[in-house]
């Protein structure tokens, strides 16, 4: 990885998924003035051969212009989505995890398609996008589903809101996409009874703990809203599963953006499972922040 400047990062791996992740990345890319570096990871050596007594093929060499031809492919998509965004590639050669974590230090965004080639390639988000999701140093997009018409009014962005630090980034990422596209925003907190009663709270205290998820959920938007007052915020406190609750609404989003942990039995968004199903469900992209996760600059800054 070259200098310490920041960009947008791509996974590449030749499938068309991965090809939807690059035109969504080269949007964010533009917005935010970074270039987008698209980056095609294998566990290739250099030096591979088909036995002692056959010939010598060179594998590490087919392999290397087959990226370089994916990275080419990928790079033309960008371009024609976007006229104007500035785009860097790079063949690395290592374990794909491993090579976007330490992309993931510069990135400002890791995308990542939803489903990969396998084999060779390996961008599966069955594994590792959702190994990324605990590793990376940054936000990470899934980019599931077709690429949406990011300019459609009535294709909102979905956040997943429980107070903790990193939903309150993925609920500042939703606010800055909304903004950025002129769509409104769908601000969802979810409770349900199965999640343990602590042992201070009374049982009637607990049920008032629920009509009191509006009052929380209004705490939790109001910098955002103060940031973003021109974004239209639709809010959605439900009873029922978070992941059920938001693949619901994210039905017919753009995006949807939640932290990867939540706060557990107070606002009851476990993001851990959460995360994981809208990965594998969801029907459009998936944003998904951690904790330790760069923080996304806001408008203006």
């Amino acid at each position: 990885m070259r200098g310490t400047d920041r960009c947008v990062t791509a996974g590449v791996d030749g499938s068309e998924s991965a090809l939807v992740a690059v035109r969504w990345a080269a949007v964010e890319a533009h917005r935010r003035s970074l270039p987008l570096r698209l980056v095609n990871a294998s566990p290739w050596t250099e030096h591979r051969g088909l036995g002692a007594r056959g010939p010598h093929i060179d594998y590490a060499g087919a392999f290397q212009q087959f990226a370089r031809e994916q990275l080419t492919s990928a790079t033309t998509a960008a371009q024609e989505h976007v006229p104007g965004v500035a785009v860097e590639a790079q063949v690395v050669v290592g374990d794909p995890v491993a090579v976007l974590v330490d992309e993931s230090r510069r990135a400002e965004l890791l995308v990542l398609g939803d489903r990969g080639l396998g084999g060779v390639s390996g961008l599966l988000a069955g594994s590792v996008a959702v190994a990324l999701t605990v590793h990376a140093r940054c936000p990470v997009v899934i980019a599931r589903g077709a690429l949406p018409d990011v300019n459609h009014p009535l294709l909102p962005v979905v956040a997943g809101v429980d107070g903790s630090p990193a939903s309150d980034a993925a609920t500042g990422f939703a606010f800055e996409i909304a903004a950025a596209r002129q769509v409104p925003l769908i601000a969802v907190r979810a409770w349900h009874d199965d999640l343990p009663i602590p042992a201070t709270l009374s049982p009637s205290s607990h049920a008032t703990s629920y009509a009191e998820q509006p009052g929380l959920l209004e705490q939790d938007l109001a910098g955002w809203l103060e940031k973003f007052p021109a974004v239209e915020v639709v809010r959605v406190v439900a009873h029922g599963r978070p992941a059920r609750l938001l693949l619901r609404e994210a039905a017919g989003a753009q995006l949807v953006t939640v932290g990867c942990r939540g706060r557990g039995a107070f606002s009851g968004l476990v993001l851990g499972s959460v995360s994981h199903a809208l990965i594998q469900h969801a029907m459009c992209p998936v944003a998904v922040f951690r904790a330790h996760s760069t923080p996304v600059r806001g408008e203006g800054e």
